[in-house]
């Protein structure tokens, strides 16, 4: 057994009896973390501005500060930028990390010394998890490929800024740094297909024994390492044992991915976000990912139906209810205040607290009324997929609107890896799982008020050429699954294989 390996273990060890005592006290942990981050942001212009010296309850905290979304917080974050102190959090930020909103534009999340271990020890201690329910450490003593943005960073109002993966590239362990692949060289490589050429060539010939990535990306890389080596991804890597993934559901990639490798490994899924690292897979055995509850955020949750509402309810762990569906909103120690992060989750267990994330709140379709979200479109495509055997590449969905003769519909674009013999049945499929799905759905295509769904079949690597035109390829950009217009779906129209669109 080699040294990293063999020094795992005990530490490994340490780490999981400790979260495993944290799942006892989460509802404490919260109360304690919220008091902390109040203290701390009252000598905050924030904080003055909003009460926190009174504040001494999670209710104190919901009547005090509304729920904000970026757009909201923008003034105070263009006060940071401006280079002022003590606006949302004490002092400076120490890094702000750039990244992309769909109706923001460029948001700059702020990074505090506070707030940048949970960025990093939270992906430490999955992997710890990991290691010490399997018993595997070996991945340790091999190459590992931890993607990430340029870590070169630029300077806005004095403050080092970049993409949260760039950014948690200057803080990997050094004891991991002889590991990790590919070098930094090849990470500032902007242009995203030079970039994957380069990671194929460096990687290629190594001792690759743990891969990270979000699902399109690490499909990508497979199917060019694929290319030029004629072998399954297992073959090529003989001690591949794990693989990690995050950022977006893992169930539409999944089949493809694990076809591509040609064999079992273990798969470690994370929930990271610039705004914080919220919750990670604690085990192989259990459904749903940990929430983070002892790292510095605070979580409240509010009834994905009542996010738009002026006055929303506002959870706090010990209320929540397995099955609901809850838009996420967090307060951190980088300055963070109710703040609504997009996202829905819903909780699979409460003892611990492990949740699945559902989709965003602004990706829903609703033109007629259905309120279709992420989670349901994607079970519906894949209970279709599985009974057919077919594998998924890529899909979003988009309502039309039927202006002249005919009914409305719910059209999908879906990239096969290998399409359906019968497209028709296979469309009929999904939309039959979706009535099941969403009883509002289902209304109204037994009402007649909508037709059956219509899938238009994209062409192999059109969602690549896709986000390739929109300047979007690689990194963290992702398509959305879910619209409630037509702007993606009309971009995407040239992308459509005519061979199989006559069968629809």
């Amino acid at each position: 057994m080699k040294i990293k390996s063999y020094l795992a273990k005990p530490f490994a060890g340490y780490i999981y009896k400790q979260i495993k005592k944290g799942i006892e006290t989460a509802v404490e942990d919260q109360q304690a973390t919220l008091n902390s981050l109040t203290k701390i942001g009252s000598k905050t212009i924030f904080g003055k501005e909003h009460g926190f010296d009174s504040i001494k309850t999670a209710e104190d905290f919901a009547k005090q500060v509304p729920i904000r979304d970026y757009e909201q917080f923008k003034p105070y974050i263009e006060k940071i930028k401006e280079g002022k102190h003590n606006v949302l959090w004490k002092g400076q930020p120490i890094y702000l990390a750039k990244t992309s909103g769909t109706t923001s534009g460029v948001k700059y999340i702020p990074i505090t010394k506070e707030s940048i271990p949970n960025h990093i020890n939270t992906a430490r201690n999955a992997l710890l998890c990991y290691m010490s329910e399997t018993g595997n450490t070996n991945f340790a003593d091999g190459k590992m490929i931890f993607l990430s943005g340029s870590p070169e960073l630029e300077r806005i109002g004095g403050i080092p800024t970049g993409r949260l993966s760039g950014i948690v590239n200057h803080h990997v362990p050094k004891y991991l740094r002889a590991n990790q692949l590919p070098g930094y060289e090849t990470n500032c490589i902007d242009e995203w297909e030079e970039k994957l050429e380069k990671i194929v060539l460096e990687t290629i010939q190594q001792n690759m024994t743990l891969i990270s990535g979000i699902p399109p990306w690490m499909q990508m890389y497979f199917d060019r390492l694929a290319e030029k080596s004629g072998k399954k991804i297992g073959e090529l890597f003989p001690n591949f044992s794990v693989m990690v993934q995050g950022g977006v559901n893992f169930e539409p990639y999944k089949a493809k991915l694990y076809e591509s490798i040609g064999r079992k490994v273990d798969c470690i899924e994370f929930y990271p976000a610039s705004e914080g690292f919220f919750a990670f897979q604690d085990s192989q055995e259990a459904e749903g990912l940990l929430l983070n509850t002892n790292s510095g955020i605070f979580f409240e949750f509010v009834p994905a139906g009542e996010i738009f509402t002026d006055n929303p309810t506002r959870l706090t762990l010990k209320d929540v209810k397995v099955g609901e569906n809850y838009a996420l909103i967090i307060s951190n120690n980088a300055g963070l205040w109710a703040y609504n992060i997009g996202d829905t989750i819903k909780f699979v267990s409460t003892a611990p607290y492990r949740i699945v994330v559902t989709g965003r709140t602004k990706h829903f379709i609703s033109a007629f009324g259905e309120h279709v979200i992420g989670e349901e479109v994607e079970a519906a495509l894949m209970k279709a997929a599985n009974e057919e055997n077919v594998h998924i590449t890529e899909f979003t969905v988009a309502p039309m609107i039927a202006h002249d003769a005919g009914k409305s519909f719910h059209e999908w674009f879906v990239e096969f890896e290998n399409t359906p013999k019968d497209l028709a049945a296979f469309a009929k499929k999904v939309d039959d799982n979706l009535r099941v799905k969403n009883v509002y759905y289902d209304d109204l295509i037994g009402g007649n008020i909508l037709q059956q769904l219509k899938i238009a079949p994209v062409k192999k690597n059109g969602f690549i050429d896709y986000m390739k035109s929109i300047g979007k390829l690689g990194g963290q950009n992702k398509v959305p699954r879910l619209s409630n217009d037509r702007k993606i779906a009309e971009e995407l129209k040239v992308f459509v294989s005519r061979e199989h669109l006559s069968e629809v």
